[in-house]
């Protein structure tokens, strides 16, 4: 790892463990939560979790898995290019969608709804709860005994009556300070993920085209670049050229907007970045683009009839498996029973999300499908 910036988070400065542990061996505290991270259950799960598109429609389609490697891939390039701890910024980014639903966002709105009396559901929330308590693995606690700092960077979004019941987790939302550049940069590189790939799988889809993107101009501009460096090139070579320039142009006035944040704010320190504004953003000439590009594919793709078709499928099968569990809970696995006599909503929910899609489908089979006795 290159040496820190000043300003960046140092596991020698660190906010600890909620358990305290003997330091590892031979890897960094961050190493180690990145270690913890993929070898959780939570993290198996991704690979059957929707992206965009329910994960039995194809096989070459982005899940969460393959989302949130992509994800720590551009946060580790652009930490490494500002000089920030690439250890903190890879853990944040594999752990952020730890706590998604069954099919993306149709899934977490109508668990949601299904919560709305009992706390709602908000997967940010769900990711902390995953890594603070629902992973099984150790002895000494329960869930993933991560370190304050990747904790910090899981929660990108928390309501004030949350963040109050979160204590020291929760602070910054209600002083309106800001995390570290690590955290910062996480959730940024997340939208720089899915923006681009979203694009790559509707086109290989076909809900989308090239024709329709020619109205999308930092996709068109970007187009007209690869043609111009290779004319006549066509199909997967011109798409994967495009994007990939996309993801180039993004990082790249990504980090250059930071560094001019960062030195026109005078951070100095990681208690500097807490105070400051948000620094880790896009400059004022690419921004407008990128939110043209989200309009289109809010529009366009998350929007289509045949996407729709499955996500309304989706909001019943989540829907139906609450109600079902919570007119009877007998009917959940034992360990959500237990769970279900302190807080029967919460428990049930924890089930729910913790489900893959395909997992999903085939309780609801069980449960609703006549001739279905498993």
């Amino acid at each position: 790892m290159s040496a820190l910036a000043p300003y960046a988070a140092d596991e020698r400065q660190s906010r600890g463990r909620m358990h305290a542990e003997p330091p590892p061996a031979e890897r960094s505290e961050f190493q180690r939560d990145r270690d913890r991270i993929v070898h959780s259950t939570a993290f198996r799960r991704l690979e059957y979790k929707t992206q965009v598109f329910v994960n039995h429609e194809g096989d070459l389609f982005r899940t969460r898995l393959t989302h949130s490697i992509e994800v720590a891939q551009i946060s580790r390039s652009i930490a490494r290019i500002l000089g920030l701890n690439e250890d903190l910024a890879e853990s944040i980014a594999l752990a952020h969608d730890l706590g998604h639903t069954p099919f993306g966002h149709a899934g977490q709105e109508a668990l949601n709804a299904c919560m709305k009396a009992y706390g709602g559901f908000e997967h940010n929330l769900q990711s902390l709860r995953t890594v603070d308590l629902l992973e099984e693995h150790y002895a000494a606690f329960d869930g993933l005994n991560l370190t304050y700092e990747t904790r910090e960077g899981i929660l990108k979004h928390c309501s004030r009556a949350n963040a109050e019941r979160l204590g020291e987790l929760g602070r910054r939302f209600l002083d309106g300070t800001q995390p570290s550049l690590e955290a910062q940069l996480a959730n940024l590189a997340d939208e720089i993920a899915y923006n681009n790939h979203d694009v790559d799988d509707g086109l290989r889809s076909g809900l989308i085209t090239l024709e329709q993107l020619d109205a999308v101009p930092v996709f068109a501009d970007n187009r007209r670049e690869v043609e111009r460096i290779w004319p006549g090139l066509a199909g997967r070579k011109l798409i994967h050229e495009t994007v990939r320039r996309m993801i180039n142009q993004m990082v790249l006035d990504l980090t250059a907007r930071t560094r001019a944040n960062i030195a026109a704010a005078g951070v100095a320190t990681l208690a500097d970045v807490r105070a400051a504004p948000r620094l880790v953003a896009y400059s004022d000439g690419l921004l407008p683009r990128l939110r043209e590009l989200k309009h289109f594919l809010r529009d366009s793709l998350y929007h289509h009839y045949q996407v729709l078709r499955m996500t309304n499928k989706a909001r019943r099968i989540v829907t139906d498996l609450f109600g079902a569990f919570m007119a009877e809970p007998q009917l959940l696995p034992p360990q959500y029973q237990a769970r279900a006599h302190d807080d029967k909503a919460r428990a049930i929910a924890d089930y729910i999300a913790g489900m893959t899609d395909r997992y999903a489908i085939r309780e609801h089979r069980r449960l609703f499908a006549v001739g279905e006795i498993h």
